[in-house]
């Protein structure tokens, strides 16, 4: 076995009736850990190698916090001593490699990281992960498995208590698992788990970030960032914007927006875009879409396919107002966020 664990982390689940995990909470994940860690957990606990989940009991637990108090861990040796008085399954989950998911308590434990900002985006395997994740109805009581949801329901009302749901979705709201700091949300439900907010980061009452992606560093999002895209410093998506999820703009292209770009309201775009670019309010710009390339004195140089200029910096995108046909120049001018909106702390 290798000197070292590509990610482990202790939590507390949820299970359904037939013993499935609906989620796991994981307060404080550890990525890339060192030799001394995976010596206490080979020595306290079940683990014996690879990518394993297994359920800890009061004895388990009390094991793990001497070997992690005597390998130095003091942060992971409290939160196992801390988790005795659980009354829910504590689970330990140890991903030696890298590699996709298998079960549910792995599919949490890798997007709660990206959500705590310790990976980026598209830096963590993640294939196959709708086929494990469970069909969930969050709602004031927790989360329930949908199928037994109207159980609840009924038993919840015979004692005079009602259970509000929030969403039946398989993925929970990101605040629920992660706060990230220096961030402000409009709308929380709108932000899934998964989702990585950069400091400095603002998302307006109808912005959206999905799983797998989200910003880099200070942005101020009232659009819709889609699964996969993942937006660089500085730059701002207008209201009721949109780009469309990794790999779905055309073929091979990979969605994602640059530093200090603008992405006008209303507007969309299928390609990618490089540093500095911006989007005129209201166009949307698919791969396939003709663009006309102007020089600095609007002369027509040639026309393209938008996915030729998928990543490159420095462009303006418009519409011309008389003829319609959308239209590329330098863009001279690089946006800067107003730096009064962005006092998240």
């Amino acid at each position: 076995m290798s000197d070292s664990i590509f990610a482990f982390g202790l939590g507390i689940g949820t299970q359904n009736k037939e013993g499935n995990w609906l989620e796991v909470f994981y307060p404080a994940p550890i990525k890339d850990a060192d030799k001394s860690a995976l010596d206490a957990i080979l020595e306290s606990t079940n683990y014996t190698s690879g990518n394993d989940t297994i359920i800890l009991d009061e004895s388990d637990l009390n094991r793990l916090h001497m070997s992690l108090l005597k390998a130095g861990n003091i942060e992971q040796a409290e939160l196992a001593s801390r988790l005795k008085a659980s009354t829910q399954p504590v689970v330990l989950c140890v991903l030696a490699t890298d590699t996709a998911p298998t079960n549910p308590a792995e599919v949490y434990l890798k997007l709660q990281m990206i959500s705590q900002r310790l990976i980026q985006p598209h830096n963590t395997v993640l294939d196959g992960m709708f086929g494990l994740l469970v069909n969930t109805a969050w709602t004031s009581e927790g989360p329930i498995d949908v199928r037994e949801l109207a159980d609840r329901q009924l038993n919840a009302r015979m004692e005079g208590r009602t259970i509000e749901v929030f969403s039946v979705d398989k993925f929970p709201k990101m605040v629920n698992f992660v706060v990230p700091t220096g961030v402000r949300i409009g709308d929380a439900a709108r932000i899934r788990l998964g989702a990585h907010l950069g400091e400095g980061t603002t998302v307006m009452h109808e912005g959206f970030v999905n799983f797998n992606a989200g910003t880099l560093g200070t942005s101020m999002v009232e659009g819709r960032i889609s699964a996969g895209v993942v937006v660089g410093d500085g730059s701002d998506l207008g209201g009721g914007c949109s780009t469309m999820g990794t790999l779905s703009g055309g073929g091979n292209i990979v969605i994602g927006v640059g530093e200090q770009c603008l992405i006008g309201a209303n507007a969309g775009i299928g390609i990618g875009l490089g540093d500095r670019c911006t989007v005129e309010s209201g166009l949307y710009i698919t791969a396939g879409s003709k663009v006309n390339v102007l020089d600095e004195n609007n002369a027509l140089v040639s026309t393209v396919k938008a996915r030729d200029l998928s990543g490159q910096s420095d462009l303006l995108f418009r519409r011309n107002s008389q003829t319609g046909a959308i239209e590329c120049k330098t863009n001279k001018t690089a946006i800067a966020l107003n730096e009064a909106l962005h006092a998240n702390n």
